[in-house]
């Protein structure tokens, strides 16, 4: 049984171009999130465009995929986007050109006034461990950050509309 893709809000936007999860930047990660127990989660294999050593994929995009789906998670889950603040990655082994691998990020219990919390793990097909982060990020309101992000009115309200819409489950998701 499949599950099923979960949208995220920025896809209100018909042209997007996020590195991490647009299917409309040919030189991005498509990375695609579902529901996970713990949060929220992206099944990935990369190929040899994301190559550093010869089959082995380069490891900062390790850093972006935790960002990435640490990120997505708070916007699911809190209804609001966050800047990163602060990251830590600990690589386990290297990942490897053309192979499986899932990465899971959670919500910290423990978020700390204004700041949330998160962490994910990346785990290869057979369920080893290959890579933890933790992470700090900033909730922002889009029109707070017009100077920083190019978004026009329509943009906006479009964004803002579907941050509103729907509510989390008790994990923070949404199936």
């Amino acid at each position: 049984m499949e599950t099923e893709t979960i949208a995220v809000p920025w896809s209100v936007i018909p042209d997007y171009r996020c590195f991490g999860c647009s299917p409309h930047n040919p030189g991005g990660l498509r990375l695609r999130f579902t529901a996970h127990p713990r949060g929220l989660q992206a099944r990935f294999r990369l190929g040899r465009g994301f190559e550093s050593y010869p089959g082995v994929v380069h490891g900062g995009l390790t850093g972006v995929i935790c960002d990435e789906v640490m990120g997505n998670l708070i916007v699911i889950a809190r209804r609001r986007p966050a800047f990163t603040v602060s990251q830590r990655t600990r690589f386990v082994t290297p990942l490897l050109v053309d192979h499986e691998y899932v990465c899971v990020a959670e919500l910290s219990a423990n978020d700390s006034g204004a700041l949330i919390q998160a962490s994910a793990e990346i785990s290869d097909a057979d369920g080893a461990l290959c890579a933890g982060s933790s992470a700090t990020y900033q909730p922002f309101d889009f029109r707070d950050v017009r100077h920083q992000i190019t978004l026009d009115d329509d943009e906006v309200a479009l964004l803002s509309r579907a941050l509103l819409d729907p509510e989390p489950t008790p994990n923070g998701v949404t199936s």
